[in-house]
């Protein structure tokens, strides 16, 4: 597109667009992205049962989840019965202070939570603790 000035000369438009500010914004949710995936906690579904008192906890915890296949996870990464208790006893410096958290699913037997009490106590770990959720 032409445009005539007050000289009567013909000026063009700038018809590029200007692509740094983008590329500074995506480098910019890059980095964020980046730095908060690690934080956000295990996509480990679990269903636990529902309870009426709860307590909230806010600060980083051992958390040891089976899933609705009776998968077991220390974390988020997958790990074998057999090799709990030496997870268990590399992780947590002081197991008499320690406290384990147990996510279970609310349709794992109850011979499978069982044994993995056991194998935590083994390690050690006297503070066990079942995660639940609110009623409604």
């Amino acid at each position: 597109m032409a445009f005539t000035n007050l000289q009567g000369r013909t000026q063009t438009s700038l018809s590029e667009i200007n692509v740094v500010p983008l590329v500074d914004v995506v480098l910019v949710l890059l980095i964020i992205f980046m730095l908060t995936a690690p934080i956000i906690q295990s996509g480990i579904e679990v269903n636990v049962p529902k309870t009426k008192t709860v307590n909230e906890l806010t600060k980083e915890l051992l958390v040891v989840s089976i899933n609705r296949k009776q998968q077991l996870f220390v974390g988020s990464d997958p790990i074998n019965i057999n090799e709990l208790e030496l997870r268990l006893q590399t992780r947590i410096k002081d197991p008499e202070s320690a406290m384990l958290y147990l996510r279970a699913d609310e349709e794992v037997p109850f011979g499978t939570i069982a044994r993995v009490m056991d194998r935590a106590r083994q390690a050690g770990v006297t503070n066990i603790n079942v995660v639940t959720q609110p009623e409604k």
